[in-house]
C-alpha cells in the first residue's frame, strides 16, 4: 500500500500520507547519503516515498515501477520536479533485474517494498478493490492486461475457488462461500462489488457476521491476491531485491499481511543466517550471514499514525543491510 490515505475519497484530494515515512527514511538514509546512489522503489504508487527520498538526497538516482499506468502517471506529475534523477518504469516488482539490466545498473545502494493495493486503487469505486463501494468486479492493477475478479468468481470450479479463499484470505468459511458464489452465479453472473460483499455476508454465520468488521474483507483480498498474482510476484521480488543490493545496500519491506510478511520474513531470514554446520566448532570460511537484520522481527505502526491512518494499522515492517558479497 504505497500510497496510504486517511479519510475516503482523499485520493481525490492530494492528501495521501505514505505509511511509516520517518522510519522508511531514517533506515535507508545510511546506504543513500553523501554520495551518487541509486534506490528502487519497487512499487512506486503516488510516489510519496520516492519524493521524500529524492528531497532529502540530492545526490540520489531513482528507479521507480509500478504495474499500474494510472499511478505511474500520477507520480510521474508529482515526481516532475526530480525528472532528472528518476527512471519511471511500466512493470511488475518482480521485473526489477530485467529492468535494472536495461538501465545498465549492476548493483543498487537501496531498494523499498510497499506492498499491497494502493489507497489511490482503493478511493477509485471503479476499480473494484473495495466492498465499501459497488463497482464491477475488475481488481485488476495493471487494468490492460490479465483476468479480473469477474473471471475468477464466475468461472472458477468451486473447489479451486474456495483454495483461493482459503489460502489467500485465510477466510474459515471458504467453501461455504464458494458454494454460494456457485449457486448464484447459475441464475446469472456476478458483476458487482456490492453483490459480491452482500452475497458473503449471507453465506457466512450470523454470529460471525457481528465481530471482526466487513465478513466480505478477506474474501476480496483473496480475490485481489489471485488476479494480480500478487503472493507468487512477491515470492520472485523480493529475493531479486535482496540480490541488487551492493555491500551497504539497504531494503526496507513493508507488508500488510500474514502471507506477504511470511515471505518476506523467510527470505531475509535465509541470507541473515550462517550456514556452518551446526556440528562444526568454528564457522566456515564464507558460511557467514551476507545479511543483517536492522529491525527486531517485525515493526508496526505506532498508535498515533494508526488513528491519523487507519490504513497502516496492519503494517509490518522488516529491513536487512548487505555485509558481504553474495557467494
Amino acid at each position: 500500500m504505497d500510497e496510504q490515505a486517511g479519510p475516503a475519497g482523499a485520493a481525490q484530494r492530494g492528501t495521501h500520507t505514505p505509511v511509516l515515512l520517518e522510519r522508511v527514511l531514517t533506515l535507508l538514509a545510511p546506504a543513500l547519503a553523501d554520495h551518487p546512489a541509486v534506490v528502487v522503489d519497487a512499487t512506486l504508487g503516488l510516489g510519496g516515498h520516492a519524493a521524500a527520498l529524492l528531497a532529502a538526497h540530492p545526490h540520489l538516482t531513482l528507479v521507480g515501477l509500478d504495474r499500474d499506468p494510472l499511478a505511474l502517471e500520477r507520480s510521474r506529475e508529482r515526481l516532475a520536479p526530480f525528472a532528472a534523477r528518476t527512471h519511471l518504469v511500466h512493470a511488475v516488482y518482480d521485473e526489477m533485474p530485467q529492468v535494472l539490466a536495461e538501465l545498465g545498473m549492476s548493483g543498487v545502494d537501496g531498494v523499498l517494498f510497499d506492498l499491497g493495493v494502493s489507497s489511490m486503487q482503493l478511493d477509485l469505486a471503479e476499480r473494484g478493490f473495495a466492498y465499501a463501494h459497488d463497482a464491477p468486479l475488475d481488481m485488476r492493477m495493471d487494468q490492460t492486461s490479465g483476468i479480473d475478479a469477474e473471471h475468477v468468481v464466475n468461472t472458477y470450479a468451486v473447489p479451486e475457488l474456495a483454495r483461493v479463499l482459503r489460502e489467500y484470505g485465510e477466510e474459515r468459511f471458504a467453501m461455504r462461500i464458494a458454494q454460494a458464489i456457485d449457486r448464484q452465479r447459475q441464475v446469472r453472473p456476478l458483476r458487482s462489488t456490492a453483490e459480491l460483499a452482500e452475497l458473503v455476508r449471507t453465506a457466512i454465520p450470523a454470529a460471525t457476521r457481528r465481530t471482526g468488521g466487513n465478513p466480505a474483507k478477506r474474501t476480496f483480498q483473496a480475490l485481489r491476491i489471485e488476479v494480480n498474482g500478487e503472493l507468487d510476484a512477491v515470492r520472485a521480488a523480493v529475493p531479486a531485491g535482496l540480490r541488487a543490493l551492493q555491500v551497504g545496500g539497504r531494503i526496507v519491506v513493508l507488508a500488510y499481511h500474514s502471507l506477504e510478511d511470511r515471505i518476506v520474513k523467510q527470505a531475509f531470514a535465509a541470507l541473515s543466517a550462517d550456514t556452518t554446520p551446526a556440528d562444526l566448532p568454528v564457522p566456515l570460511p564464507g558460511a557467514g550471514p551476507e545479511f543483517r537484520l536492522l529491525v527486531r522481527g517485525s515493526q508496526s505502526a505506532g498508535d498515533a499514525e494508526t488513528t491519523a491512518n487507519p490504513r497502516a494499522a496492519s503494517v509490518r515492517l522488516r529491513a536487512a543491510e548487505r555485509i558481504k558479497e553474495a557467494v
